[in-house]
């Protein structure tokens, strides 16, 4: 079954331990960001932070979250060709924010007798697991939902390379 979403060839697509690395900068934060507030308010301000990395940033920073900033990609209508409309994001982050909210509820209530850990995920891991079988566009579930692609860009921090290189002068200085 092809999608109309034109040629996957027009579109620099982006490797998926990147996708995985950007989404994991924005996990990040928004969980840090919820914890802020103590244990009452974990999944409201887990929420507003998500929406507000997610949905707002992106609106207003040509298609970029901060982890998506940090890596050089960004989200992407490949019919218009331009940034997702406010609707979609809220479709595809309300998929990706319940399934990260699940994660999160999971490592936070961490202990040995709670099995919440090996269940939380698995939401996460299906959704994003499409990614890594669609050859063509590389969608996860919520970028399906939402009509969207992740395409490589020139803008952003490039900090997968600054990395690379800080380790590659490191080993240098070592030897």
């Amino acid at each position: 079954m092809r999608r109309d979403l034109g040629s996957p060839q027009r579109f620099p697509r982006v490797p998926n331990d990147r996708r995985v690395a950007a989404f994991a900068i924005d996990f990040g934060v928004a969980s840090l960001l919820s914890t802020l507030g103590g244990s009452g308010a974990v999944i409201p301000l887990f929420i507003l932070s998500w929406y507000g990395l997610r949905v707002i940033l992106v609106a207003k920073n040509q298609g970029q979250s901060l982890g998506q900033w940090a890596l050089d990609m960004k989200v992407l209508d490949p019919r218009t060709r331009s940034r997702p409309g406010l609707l979609e994001l809220m479709k595809r982050e309300t998929l990706t924010g319940l399934e990260s909210l699940l994660l999160l509820l999971g490592l936070v209530n961490l202990s040995p007798t709670n099995g919440l850990i090996l269940v939380a995920p698995i939401p996460l891991l299906i959704d994003c697991g499409l990614a890594f079988l669609d050859d063509d566009f590389r969608q996860a579930w919520h970028d399906r939902l939402a009509q969207t692609v992740m395409i490589q860009t020139q803008r952003g921090y490039s900090l997968d390379i600054k990395v690379k290189k800080f380790f590659a002068q490191l080993g240098d200085r070592v030897k």
